[in-house]
């Protein structure tokens, strides 16, 4: 197709060796990518800004919310920012979308996500939204989300240069 690309997904090992620090490699690789586990979950406390030009950019303040004596945490319905465990290291080749898994959709929860961009390195982070009236319990290191990564025929034009390169490393 003229002026298009081919996306090939990768798995396995290709998968495994764009993300350090996973807590058990064998059981978070999965037949389409790598799951990305729970470090932190913070609560939102201020507005923030966005425009067009990102010089007006203003994140909001958010706090950390602890898990109790045996790493569980109950969340009443909301907005939380969530920090995974792992590194990911996206080569300039790569680009990577994540999903929720669907244990976490079906308690009631799910994940908003960015597009990984080609070049990226951090540990990232997640918009997660309760929508159960009852609210939903995690335990530290719960297995959040399935991150696939799609090779390019090609390499960037241009990679991540932004203030999230290196984030929460």
């Amino acid at each position: 197709m003229p002026g298009g690309f081919n996306i090939t997904i990768l798995t396995g090992a290709q998968a495994q060796s764009m993300v350090e620090s996973a807590i058990d490699p064998q059981v978070q690789t999965q037949m389409c990518g790598m799951e990305l586990t729970l470090r932190k979950i913070e609560e939102f406390m201020s507005q923030g800004a966005i425009a067009y030009d990102n010089s007006e950019r203003k994140l909001p303040a958010t706090q950390e919310l602890k898990f109790g004596e045996t790493n569980w945490i109950d969340l009443q319905p909301g907005s939380y920012l969530v920090t995974f465990n792992e590194v990911v290291n996206i080569p300039t080749d790569v680009a990577a979308l994540a999903r929720p898994r669907s244990s976490l959709l079906r308690c009631g929860a799910s994940l908003e996500t960015a597009l990984w961009d080609p070049g990226y390195r951090g540990r990232s982070q997640s918009l997660l939204v309760v929508h159960n009236p009852s609210g939903i319990r995690l335990k530290k290191n719960a297995r959040l989300l399935q991150l696939v990564f799609m090779r390019l025929d090609h390499q960037a034009e241009k990679v991540y240069s932004g203030i999230y390169q290196e984030e929460n490393i």
